[in-house]
């Protein structure tokens, strides 16, 4: 791995695991075993520019794997139960869903840096436009497919908020319960 990418990926889990205000410097640097030189070089603006770059890592490694499991699976509503049972999976067996969440970024960023909010919103736009596309093509109005997608992404984020407090899956289970029957009712 490059010393670009190796920095990128240390940040985001350290950024996702504590937030963004509680990661210095010095901890990515210590944790990658680069020097401040080589950071700077590939982030001259510092450590915001690092965190926008994460967030557009985590843009596309999070729509490729949602349109994957699209892709690989019949209905929305199949589609989505998959996502769900690998969250709860990941959570079960690594004790965190990294990778997917970003919700502690953007409470602490989202007022605080126009450039961040940007960043978090284009993630969430992704989303939400892989959701309404399924539900177009499974014959919703573009109104309710996009009335849909963001109650699913409000509800996933939010469940996935409340599992790492409660350090439970229960609040993805009751989702995974939930959702199909709230997408029937439209």
């Amino acid at each position: 791995m490059d010393t670009k990418s190796l920095i990128i990926d240390t940040a985001t889990n350290l950024f996702q695991q504590k937030g963004y205000k509680s990661v210095g410097l010095n901890e990515i640097l210590k944790a990658c075993k680069v020097t401040k030189g080589a950071l700077y070089y590939h982030f001259p603006n510092g450590k915001e520019e690092l965190l926008i770059t994460c967030l557009q890592a985590l843009n596309e490694a999070i729509t490729t794997d949602i349109e994957d499991m699209f892709r690989g699976h019949l209905s929305a509503k199949e589609a989505t139960q998959a996502i769900l049972v690998k969250l709860i999976h990941n959570l079960e067996t690594e004790g965190t869903i990294i990778g997917y969440t970003f919700s502690s970024i953007v409470s602490e960023m989202a007022t605080v840096s126009e450039p961040v909010r940007k960043a978090c919103s284009a993630l969430y736009e992704n989303i939400q436009h892989i959701y309404t596309e399924k539900f177009v093509s499974e014959g919703f109005s573009n109104e309710s497919a996009s009335d849909i997608a963001l109650l699913m992404t409000a509800s996933i984020e939010g469940a996935m908020m409340l599992c790492l407090t409660q350090k439970s899956t229960d609040p993805l289970r009751t989702i995974a319960k939930l959702l199909p029957n709230i997408i029937k009712a439209f």
